[in-house]
């Protein structure tokens, strides 16, 4: 998750740099940017250096005009998480229905899954937002599942 992120803005950053334009670099993070949660240690410590990484690349290119943030949505209905529903539900000895009401959705104000517009949305405000004024930040969109 930060490999990727790191050495894609390693080699866009001086395309971006040199064209004058500035831009957004727009790292898609997670809640486990900002909490942590029970068998997921590989992930959150990525997740959390994603935050780390749109600092530096925040302080670095606002000189040039780039901005960068991170997307930490909460739980969004993608394969990864359908493959650990019943990975859940089999390690903590409940039903999948259980995992997905009492364990992912459990801590939002209305038990709904984030969704794909929902991360959409915010990526077009980073995207469109037009000065350094919004840099080197995260924005947690989790229904309410984590509050800053």
């Amino acid at each position: 998750h930060v490999d990727g992120a790191f050495l894609t803005t390693r080699a866009c950053l001086p395309h971006m740099y040199s064209s004058g334009r500035g831009g957004s670099v727009i790292y898609m993070g997670s809640v486990h940017s900002k909490e942590a949660s029970l068998l997921k240690g590989p992930y959150v410590t990525a997740k959390h250096g994603l935050v780390g990484l749109a600092k530096v690349v925040a302080k670095e290119g606002a000189k040039h005009g780039v901005r960068s943030n991170v997307i930490c949505p909460g739980f969004v209905r993608t394969p990864l998480v359908e493959k650990q529903v019943p990975e859940q539900a089999k390690t903590l000895g409940i039903s999948e229905q259980e995992v997905i009401k009492n364990i992912m959705l459990k801590e939002t104000v209305d038990g709904e899954f984030t969704t794909v517009d929902d991360v959409a949305e915010v990526a077009l405000f980073f995207a469109s937002f037009p000065s350094n004024a919004l840099t080197g930040q995260s924005l947690v969109v989790s229904h309410g599942w984590f509050m800053q």
